[in-house]
């Protein structure tokens, strides 16, 4: 009966023990799973961050540009004298009328200007878009003349 009692304890143990090394495995499985979440969640957690900076920079941009064109509305006089000279031409209008006849003579200047600077724009494109196509055919026809004297070289000739 005592050796029947060992047996069957030595049994319970090897089966214990069996059972212990199983559990471990299941624990170093669920911490491995575990590991690879983590890091993937961290590597998520890293795009999502960058995502955000540089989305921030683009709308801190965005607003620097938006602020930028409506300061181009505003007059930006760095010239200390030439702002000195519009001041003091201010101060010599002496009544509304002479303050809007100014304004609408000031208007119709900007109004030539902007006129003009889109004829020099319209006129820039233009020779541009001309010198790429005489450069373009000039390319074509060096290319050909080096395709006709490959051509007619005397190797070539009988």
């Amino acid at each position: 009966m005592t050796q029947e009692l060992t047996k069957q304890w030595l049994e319970e143990i090897q089966s214990l023990k069996q059972r212990v090394a199983e559990l471990q495995k299941e624990r170093d499985t669920g911490w491995e799973s575990a590991e690879k979440w983590r890091k993937l969640y961290n590597t998520e957690a890293e795009q999502r961050r960058v995502d955000t900076q540089l989305s921030q920079q683009a709308i801190a941009s965005l607003k620097a540009e938006i602020q930028k064109l409506q300061g181009s509305e505003l007059p930006q006089l760095h010239d200390t004298a030439a702002a000195t000279a519009i001041q003091l031409e201010i101060e010599q209008l002496k009544s509304v009328q002479e303050l809007q006849t100014k304004l609408i003579s000031v208007l119709k200047e900007r109004d030539r200007l902007l006129s003009q600077l889109k004829t020099e724009q319209d006129n820039h494109a233009q020779t541009r878009k001309s010198l790429t196509t005489a450069l373009g055919d000039a390319i074509d026809g060096l290319t050909k003349e080096r395709a006709e004297g490959v051509t007619s070289s005397p190797v070539n000739k009988p």
